[in-house]
């Protein structure tokens, strides 16, 4: 059978017809030999995604944003081309996120693997929105910023303070006040020379005098071993124990108890002391005045003369 020139033409019309549809149709991001799932989401603000951005499961490139409209309201109306037989809840969320710096936005599906129920074909899911990274940045500068300016006007403050106090005179002072600081660190310079050069002079006799304190901490050390071994915690036990005897006999003195105790808490023996002191106090200087009332040497036969009581005598 022989095609002639006009079905050749036809055909080639046809085909070049559904070339043209199928590459207009792939440019607007629809693929006509593949089936896909469409979806809408509902957005107050879009944050710059446009049409043909991709849409994603867990990074993985499952579809393409297909339209965008503004509705009456002035809400976005974003279709979704899913090109996938992955399971899509019904409670799923489009989020707009940023993929990259210079990536643009991007939709990614948050599946809930919770929710049993499938979304059918045409039908909305719930859409939100990932703050991007200058986003995030910018709320963490803002912060930032605010104090760098106050921290600035500090500083500027400062500055002007400054510039108000270092007049020429202050100035002045200030320089000759670091003139003083360097004659004072130059001076503090040749001392620590000094000291240096001493050092060296006397390394020997501080190396003996480390040597001397070395020895005497070992001398120390054994005294303290000595000491250790001497069972100190015995003797102060032993010195408690007789504190403690000291204290119940001075107890007993307080208390009047025994002879030493009664004399000095009697008072009646305290008086007969005196007294018995006093009389003889009296005797003796009875002896001294009159020897020979006492001792009777007589050659004559003389008689003694009768005791007469001294003046001061105690008549008790």
């Amino acid at each position: 059978m022989k095609i002639t020139r006009e079905i050749k033409t036809a055909i080639l019309v046809i085909t070049s017809i559904l070339l043209f549809i199928w590459g207009y149709s792939f440019l607007k991001g629809k693929d006509l030999f593949n089936s896909y799932k469409t979806f809408y989401v509902e957005y107050a603000n879009v944050e710059g995604l446009a049409p043909s951005a991709p849409i994603t499961i867990n990074g993985l490139v499952i579809g393409k944003v297909k339209t965008i409209t503004i509705k009456e309201n002035g809400s976005l109306l974003v279709e979704l081309q899913l090109n996938t037989d992955f399971p899509i809840s019904k409670t799923s969320t489009a989020v707009i996120y940023e993929a990259s710096l210079i990536g643009g936005k991007q939709v990614a599906i948050h599946p809930n693997y919770n929710d049993k129920v499938l979304a059918e074909n045409n039908s909305y899911l719930v859409g939100t929105i990932q703050p991007s990274l200058t986003d995030s940045l910018g709320d963490k500068l803002s912060p930032v910023m605010v104090k760098v300016e106050k921290l600035m006007t500090s500083a500027d403050q400062l500055i002007s303070g400054l510039n108000t106090v270092l007049d020429a005179k202050g100035q002045a002072d200030l320089k000759k006040t670091l003139a003083e600081l360097s004659e004072t660190m130059e001076q503090f310079h040749k001392v620590s020379l000094n000291a240096n050069a001493i050092l060296d002079e006397n390394k020997g006799q501080l190396k003996g005098v480390v040597s001397n304190f070395n020895k005497v901490s070992s001398d120390f050390s054994k005294i303290s071993d000595s000491l250790n071994k001497a069972d100190l915690g015995k003797t102060v036990r032993n010195l408690n124990a007789t504190l403690s005897k000291v204290d119940g006999l001075m107890k007993g003195l307080d208390s009047g108890k025994g002879t030493m105790g009664k004399l000095i808490k009697d008072d009646a023996l305290y008086n007969n002391l005196e007294k018995t002191s006093k009389e003889l106090e009296l005797l003796l200087q009875d002896v001294r005045l009159n020897p020979t009332r006492y001792v009777n040497v007589s050659v004559f036969g003389k008689k003694n003369k009768p005791y007469v009581a001294p003046k001061d005598s105690i008549t008790k």
